[in-house]
């Protein structure tokens, strides 16, 4: 009877047991990785509905987060002062363009023929007549490569990436080389701006929309039976015609040869002569853009290899563009160098990160965020960079630097191409901090480099997709 009794006592806990598991188990929330009621109640807890909360909350609702958390002590501790600077000349003014790039590299050439041939302070080389050849060159670039992949499918990762950017008006310093070398330069009398090299969106958007068009006829043309080289050719060049007509109509047609007056400082005449573009670039500019190269830091990548990237070439039969990774403390030292010795550099720099716009100074505590919104933005730039918060956006011309007792690096400043009114006179300064952490390129003559990383560049460059998301062009 005991045992009777028993075993009905252990089945009935049994039951008992299993009806609280399945009690339990239907009790535990399923989470499907949607909001659910319980964690919108344990987010809400973030916002606590303080006075202070709502205070803050009513003053952010009407205003900038940038503007709310500039931090004003830091503002009054602006400093111009600059212990080793180049003079520079006139500043520049890209307008509504992406043509940093090319106002960059020619602003290091400009400053040089002020000096050696006492140029007025405002001359200028024209960057339109640069940017004519820039948008022909770029249009066969992208035509040649609708060749040169034809067999690929259209969803192969080349073939989008080249119909995605068919042309643009970005660019980099290897752009600026291969163009002067190739077509000479201009002064910017000789072909001055015009409203569509100030303003370049609407005529790009319908020269991509047109070589767009091509690019899928050149596609279909290759592929068929029996299509030489020769007829693709032809037809290329009639597609060519096209953007040339496309290009000549907005922007006006680059002169073959022009005459020009040279005066000096002063305005006064001191020469009239005519001259071709490259006869004009070999007086006044020649430069052997051999002896120039690109340094990077690039902290997601190995340092100490040369790298290049496959398409961010601007012509097809000029060079993609190539550099040496380095860490920090092995780039300053070479600007410091050429800085001192009165040479400006290409330069390029996450610009927009704590810029305060009305000074001109690039300062990692200008904006106080963390205080603002209550908590921490903890990334360095090897984890920016990799989470695409942070790469390089604009190309300036590097000209001072502000050394301590000890030789080191208190600040940097350069010239903007963004007029002589943003900014600082037009330049911009920043700290050696905000200097480590945002500046990605700059381009040094060789003298400046010393002997073992110029070795380094020698090796043979690994290289890397156009789409890499560390290479957009400058704009």
């Amino acid at each position: 009877m005991k045992t009777k009794y028993i075993a009905l006592a252990l089945g009935a806990m049994l039951v008992c047991s299993g009806a609280m598991a399945q009690k339990k188990k239907q009790a535990e929330p399923v989470y499907n990785g949607g909001i659910t009621t319980e964690m919108m109640q344990q987010m809400k807890q973030g916002f606590g509905g303080s006075a202070s909360d709502k205070a803050l909350r009513n003053i952010l609702v009407t205003n900038s987060p940038a503007k709310l958390a500039m931090n004003y002590e830091n503002a009054t501790k602006f400093d111009s002062h600059f212990s080793h600077r180049v003079v520079s000349k006139a500043v520049t003014d890209q307008k509504s363009s992406g043509r940093c790039w090319m106002f960059t590299g020619m602003n290091v050439l400009r400053n040089q023929a002020i000096r050696k041939h006492g140029l007025p302070a405002d001359f200028q080389f024209s960057q339109a007549y640069l940017f004519f050849y820039d948008q022909l060159e770029k249009s066969n670039l992208f035509l040649q490569a609708m060749i040169d992949t034809y067999r690929k499918p259209m969803n192969d990762q080349e073939v989008e990436w080249l119909f995605k950017n068919p042309i643009g008006d970005g660019g980099q310093f290897t752009g600026v080389a291969n163009l002067i070398d190739k077509y000479g330069l201009v002064p910017a009398d000789v072909m001055p701006e015009t409203y569509n090299t100030n303003n370049t969106s609407s005529i790009s958007n319908l020269i991509a929309l047109k070589l767009r068009e091509d690019g899928l006829q050149l596609r279909e043309m290759a592929a068929q039976k029996g299509m030489t080289p020769q007829k693709l050719q032809a037809k290329k060049t009639e597609m060519l015609g096209t953007i040339y007509r496309m290009l000549a109509l907005t922007m006006g047609e680059p002169p073959a040869q022009f005459t020009w007056q040279q005066k000096d400082a002063k305005g006064e005449i001191v020469e009239t002569a005519t001259y071709t573009p490259k006869e004009f670039y070999e007086k006044f500019a020649k430069t052997d853009f051999s002896k120039y190269y690109m340094v990077m830091n690039d902290p997601t990548r190995e340092y100490y290899k040369v790298y290049e990237i496959q398409y961010d070439r601007h012509v097809y039969d000029g060079q993609n563009w190539r550099y040496l990774n380095l860490p920090m403390e092995d780039i300053a030292p070479m600007c410091i160098a050429s800085i001192k010795d009165s040479t400006m550099m290409y330069f390029s720099c996450d610009v927009g990160k704590f810029l305060n716009r009305d000074n001109g100074l690039m300062d990692m505590n200008n904006y106080d965020y963390e205080s603002l919104m209550g908590t921490t933005f903890g990334m360095d730039k090897k984890q920016r960079v990799s989470t695409f918060a942070s790469g390089s956006s604009h190309a300036m011309t590097l000209c001072a630097v502000d050394l301590d007792k000890d030789g080191k690096p208190l600040k940097w400043m350069v010239e903007n191409s963004w007029g002589p009114n943003y900014g600082w006179q037009g330049n911009l300064i920043m700290t050696n901090d905000w200097f480590n952490e945002y500046m990605f390129r700059v381009v040094l003559e060789e003298k400046y480099i010393p002997a073992n990383i110029r070795a380094m560049m020698d090796q043979k460059p690994i290289m890397l997709p156009a789409w890499d998301p560390m290479f957009a062009p400058e704009e």
